[in-house]
């Protein structure tokens, strides 16, 4: 594959618990917990918990594989380029386009809630109106937009902002639930077992659910050209940022089952976290959880921006779609042309989704079918990690389990979910989910026959990568050391 980058991204911009900060803020808990928390009680009810502990542990598996994957390739497009160089190019190139997919259709999904919400603040009655939450949410997406634009340090530096608030809220609440008196049943450990789940299809729809919740702590693998150390700093924020969100996830969703009756879920669908913190603190606990809850999803709409524009950054790079989208802003050093397309096709979303449905028709379709596309993704990065390291996986016991076992079973898992929810999901769910990537065909050939370099990669083993200083070519204070970043590059290449 071509390393023929041109003008790179800005390096060294993020630090350790910048990065953290990231993979926290990409999961988005309080999102997640208000926009999917109703979806899967619906789906699988009092054994929402147990959905969230099953896909935890294959979750931190494919945790894993990213982790060993950048140790070894330090790319922008991630999974996109790991799959490439181990499984086939076509395979990445659909890894990267399902990530690409799933982030646009989240652009829907995530400001629909983020205008809900800011509208909820000051009329409850204004949070229905579709039209009017669009509106407001693409204006807070126009604000994340800029931002992004703007460099990856003022992107971290608003995160910060953001995100310090919202896990502020969410750990007062949190200890606010473990003391709440009043109860609608009583917890019990069997939600955290299979009992239940409405056999395997049932336990398989929870599970992709689940899987949204989680999904996004790899924005770090999308920043790592712009982290310092990333070979150890991004997959080990992943990780820890995997583990945070799944303490909020497991507190919040049994408080939930816990302290409000199915009525109260089902009539608040997209409103469940501020119906709890009322619920918990009457008066004020709903404005604040709704506070948390919109700062959650502005946040993470940042950090989906970042996933998709830097993996169509390096796409444009490779030539496996229009090189104008590798382009690099001179001053902030931003794919500025990703930025801008990204913008502007999810600007028209907004305006098509009104014809859909209501907010909750919408999310329940769109979650569904990211979840598809996450399960791809994820799936085909746990089985790329064993393949780049097939060589050491009997070396010690730590790389057989770390980066062998563990992702694989992971990547088994994805894809058994994937295979098993096709039966439970609605046929809009599955539209939007294969068709999405189905499209992804079309470019995929084209450039083909184009002769990308992609399509003729440089293999990736880890028992044959050196570590190669390599400089951002045009980046100011190239000389300076504090300046470099690594690529790992195989002897062969």
């Amino acid at each position: 594959m071509s390393n023929n980058r041109g003008r790179g991204l800005q390096a060294n911009a993020l630090g350790t618990f910048d990065t953290v900060v990231m993979a926290v803020a990409g999961s988005a808990p309080a999102y997640s917990l208000a926009a999917t928390t109703a979806v899967l009680v619906g789906a699988v009810g009092l054994a929402s918990p147990a959905a969230l502990l099953y896909c935890a542990i294959p979750m931190l598996g494919i945790a894993l594989a990213f982790s060993y994957l950048g140790r070894i390739d330090v790319n922008a497009g991630a999974s996109y380029s790991w799959v490439g160089r181990t499984l086939h190019p076509f395979l990445g190139f659909i890894s990267g386009w399902a990530l690409v997919i799933s982030a646009t259709i989240f652009m829907v999904a995530g400001s629909l809630p983020a205008g809900a919400m800011t509208l909820s603040l000051f009329d409850e009655g204004l949070a229905d109106n579709t039209a009017l939450a669009t509106a407001v949410g693409a204006g807070w997406f126009l604000i994340m937009l800029l931002v992004v634009l703007g460099g990856a340090r003022l992107t971290v530096r608003a995160q910060l902002i953001m995100s310090g608030v919202e896990l502020a809220i969410l750990a007062v609440f949190a200890v606010g639930a473990v003391l709440h008196g009043g109860t609608a049943r009583s917890f019990e450990w069997s939600w955290l077992g299979f009992g239940h789940f409405d056999g395997l299809g049932g336990f398989a729809s929870g599970a992709l659910i689940a899987a949204f919740y989680y999904w996004g702590w790899d924005v770090t693998s999308n920043l790592s050209e712009e982290t310092r150390d990333s070979r150890r700093t991004t997959g080990l924020a992943g990780l820890i940022g995997v583990g945070i969100v799944f303490l909020l996830f497991e507190v919040f969703t049994i408080a939930v089952n816990v302290i409000l009756t199915d009525r109260q879920i089902q009539e608040n669908d997209a409103n469940v976290l501020g119906v709890l913190g009322e619920e918990i603190w009457p008066g004020w606990g709903g404005k604040l959880l709704i506070v948390a809850v919109m700062l959650s999803t502005i946040a993470t709409l940042e950090t989906t921006l970042i996933q998709v524009t830097r993996s169509l950054f390096a796409m444009g790079r490779d030539r496996t779609m229009p090189t104008a989208l590798g382009r690099v802003h001179r001053t902030w050093n931003t794919p500025w042309v990703a930025i801008v397309v990204v913008g502007a096709v999810a600007l028209l979303m907004f305006v098509t989704s009104n014809a859909l449905g209501s907010v909750g028709d919408i999310l329940a379709d769109a979650i569904a079918a990211i979840g598809l596309q996450i399960a791809v993704y994820y799936g085909l990065a746990g089985i790329a990690v064993v393949v780049a390291y097939r060589k050491m996986l009997l070396k010690s016991p730590a790389n057989f389990l770390f980066g062998g076992l563990w992702p694989f079973l992971g990547a088994l898992f994805m894809f058994w979910i994937f295979v098993e929810s096709l039966g439970e999901l609605s046929g809009a769910s599955i539209t939007i989910g294969i068709g999405g990537i189905a499209v992804g065909l079309v470019p995929m050939l084209w450039y083909w026959k184009q002769g990308s370099d992609y399509y003729r990669p440089a293999r990736l083993d880890a028992t044959q990568v050196v570590e190669t200083e390599y400089v951002p070519d045009g980046y100011v204070g190239a000389a300076d050391e504090r300046s470099r970043v690594h690529e790992g590059l195989p002897t062969d290449f």
